[in-house]
């Protein structure tokens, strides 16, 4: 049956008809890896509805209360939200129209706008029910977009009709594209009925599904990765440039990760996914038959690692937009991932090379839902001989693992040639988990909490993250540090810092921009600005806020004496943006690392751990071609890396301002001059012919 027009059920629903409407209820069950980890419940009565929505998942999550008035239009007229969001912040929002004018005050910002008639405000602190109410305005509205408040415009795009379930129990659904809150999509799934069946994808966390209905949560997924597969492949067939003649890279500067310094002018020659040639002083004129860029006196170096990501179909591109070419994904669900591998080195779709990470917890109230959670140590080990089977590189290792098993996951991932890495598993110490045979340790708080915790305390809570306020006390030169300082001197053990998110948890405030995200937030949808510029932990007064900022400057003093002291920094973001490495790095500098050193990083260095410094990791004859060109010279000034122009991955070119386009973010930079082969057209995955303008640029793509 094909759903009613919601033009037609609206007037109905939130018409004069309202106040006869009996009261309903709507009963959403929130599921991570097959298990419910929240709750939606919306209680409609005529033209109000309330909503509780509460996640309870790794020790966190939001829980607040909903509760809006709607129009005869059905655009809501006032909007609260009150309770705590991810990290246990307050949350105290509220929104309202009347009489031509829409006030708002949010964790983010606070404002007034004139309206001749009700807008639809996106909600700052939502719920996955504030999505469908976006997409249903949306939708009864002419056109595929309108415009919102605070700023932007949302799109929704209708994909396909289909079935849910079986028998008595099956359900037709028509599924909808919803884009423009955040970075990424999200999917629904609309009833017969024009009410929520489902809320997912990449812009959701987990599975909002109706209740009575979550063993169908695996075939939605599923639903969602291919339709975000359609997604990625077009965005791949428009954005990926590939030559079937050499690229030659002019008049570029090129950083050596192991000499830490730039060349002098001179030209990199590509052919498919090699580097065949480097011309110290190339001044001759470039062959004809050749792709010839213009680096105008750019800086090239080799693409970039970010060695603690959790990779998602969508964030690839915006990886590769900041110059990341490579990741170590620390944690995933072990079907998509493997399916996301296959197809990245395919070309299929977009994104960096990824090494993966087998991820292990232990159950618990507390446990994650990625991976292999196991409730007996047969388990851990069947799990560890699953991911040798599948070539993964590393075992992870997470909170709720019993300590005691630690020694024999390690020894048999050892046995079988993976390295083990991952979080310090609550009532555990750093020092026993490195004796265990742990190679790396996950997120520099989970270091520094051997030396900050007090016995008993549980950092299978938030506690993990919120107790770095008392760092600001620690003394790093006292016997604790000195002897887990000492042990992974000893053992080779490298730290992937992740300093970056504890900047955000640590320092940001409501209605700031956070520190280090000043130069780009302002170029994302409106969505995910306003998600950043929010108070991520209880700040209660003054002495609170001087807690967490000498905590965090602590953090940045550890990071400075680890580097000193010889120990293996792996840049990572826990964080799918891409920008957030480049931050990363910036704080490495801020730490005490000169720019070639933390460039070192995140390139020779991340590729030395990796084992394969054979193939990549330096601009070098014979090695693959991951490079990135940006202006300016970052050995002298770090933030250079914030504007890459042009971004190569295995010999396949992208520019990050027609990628950051294509995803609604308004560009940095501009591609650099492009000189086309003669008689040679470009290769994509749909031939097309090179359309290249007097300027010298591509205006085909």
């Amino acid at each position: 049956m094909k759903p009613r027009s919601l033009l037609a059920v609206l007037p109905l629903i939130w018409g004069i008809c309202a106040p006869a409407l009996a009261a309903s209820v709507e009963r959403l069950s929130i599921v991570a890896n097959n298990e419910i980890v929240g709750a939606i419940v919306a209680e409609t009565d005529g033209a109000r509805t309330t909503v509780d929505y509460r996640v309870d998942d790794n020790g966190r999550g939001p829980k607040h209360r909903e509760e809006l008035r709607f129009g005869p239009d059905g655009i809501p007229l006032s909007w609260t939200v009150k309770g705590t969001s991810l990290m246990g912040g307050t949350v105290d929002e509220s929104y309202g129209w009347a009489k031509g004018r829409a006030r708002w005050s949010s964790q983010a910002d606070a404002g007034t706008a004139r309206a001749a008639s009700a807008p639809l405000y996106v909600v700052n602190d939502d719920s996955p029910y504030a999505l469908w109410v976006s997409a249903r305005v949306a939708l009864a509205r002419p056109g595929p977009s309108i415009t919102v408040l605070p700023a932007g415009k949302v799109t929704v795009e209708r994909l396909k009709t289909l079935t849910i379930g079986a028998g008595d129990a099956a359900i037709e659904v028509t599924a909808y594209r919803l884009i423009g809150v955040q970075l990424a999509p999200a999917y629904l799934l609309v009833d017969a009925e024009e009410r929520p069946f489902a809320i997912f994808g990449p812009a959701v966390d987990g599975m909002t599904i109706r209740s009575g209905y979550e063993s169908s949560a695996p075939a939605l997924a599923r639903l969602g990765t291919d339709l975000e597969m359609e997604r990625a492949r077009d965005l791949q067939q428009r954005l990926a440039h590939r030559f079937d003649a050499p690229l030659r890279i002019r008049n570029v500067h090129v950083f050596d990760p192991a000499s830490g310094t730039r060349s002098a002018l001179s030209s990199v020659v590509v052919m498919r996914d090699t580097i065949t040639r480097i011309i110290p002083g190339d001044s001759a004129p470039p062959p004809p038959d050749e792709v010839v860029i213009d680096g105008e006196g750019g800086t090239l170096y080799p693409g970039l690692h970010d060695m603690h990501s959790h990779a998602t179909l969508g964030s690839g591109l915006l990886h590769l937009a900041a110059g990341v070419t490579a990741t170590r994904d620390m944690g995933n669900d072990n079907a998509v991932l493997q399916g996301l591998i296959a197809r990245a080195e395919a070309n299929e779709v977009a994104w960096p090379r990824i090494s993966p990470n087998g991820f292990i917890e232990g159950r618990s109230p507390y446990s994650a839902r990625n991976g292999f959670v196991a409730d007996t140590p047969e388990m851990a080990l069947d799990a560890v001989r699953w991911y040798a089977d599948r070539g993964y590189a590393e075992i992870k290792i997470y909170n709720s693992m019993d300590p005691d098993w630690v020694r024999p996951i390690a020894t048999e991932a050892h046995r079988l040639g993976l390295k083990v890495t991952g979080h310090v598993p609550a009532f555990d110490t750093p020092d026993r988990v490195i004796e265990d045979g742990y190679d790396s340790i996950a997120h520099v708080n989970q270091l520094m909490l051997g030396w900050i915790l007090k016995p008993g305390e549980d950092s299978r809570t938030p506690l993990r993250l919120t107790a770095m306020a008392r760092a600001g006390a620690l003394d790093l030169a006292s016997a604790p540090v000195r002897c887990t300082l000492a042990l992974m001197k000893a053992r080779s053990v490298s730290l992937d810092p992740t300093s970056v998110i504890l900047e955000q948890l640590m320092l940001s405030r409501a209605r700031q921009v956070p520190p280090g995200q000043e130069d780009f937030l302002g170029h994302m949808p409106i969505g995910f600005q306003r998600y950043r510029k929010r108070s991520f932990v209880t700040v209660a007064d003054a002495a609170q806020d001087a807690a967490y900022r000498s905590g965090f400057a602590k953090v940045l003093e550890t990071i400075g004496l680890l580097h000193r002291e010889g120990i293996r920094l792996l840049p990572g973001t826990d964080d799918a943006t891409g920008f957030a490495l480049l931050r990363e790095l910036e704080l490495y500098v801020k730490a005490g690392l000169s720019p070639a050193e933390a460039l070192r990083s995140a390139t020779l260095g991340a590729e030395e751990f990796l084992g394969r410094a054979d193939r990549l990791g330096t601009v070098e004859r014979g090695k693959l071609a991951d490079l990135v060109l940006v202006p300016g010279d970052p050995t002298q000034d770090i933030s250079a890396i914030r504007r890459p122009r042009m971004v190569v991955r295995g010999g396949v070119v992208y520019f990050p301002a027609e990628i950051h386009a294509a995803l609604g973010i308004q560009p940095f930079t501009t591609p650099p001059p492009i000189r086309p082969a003669a008689k040679v057209a470009e290769r994509t995955t749909t031939p097309v012919a090179a359309g290249f303008g007097q300027d010298g640029h591509d205006h085909e793509h």
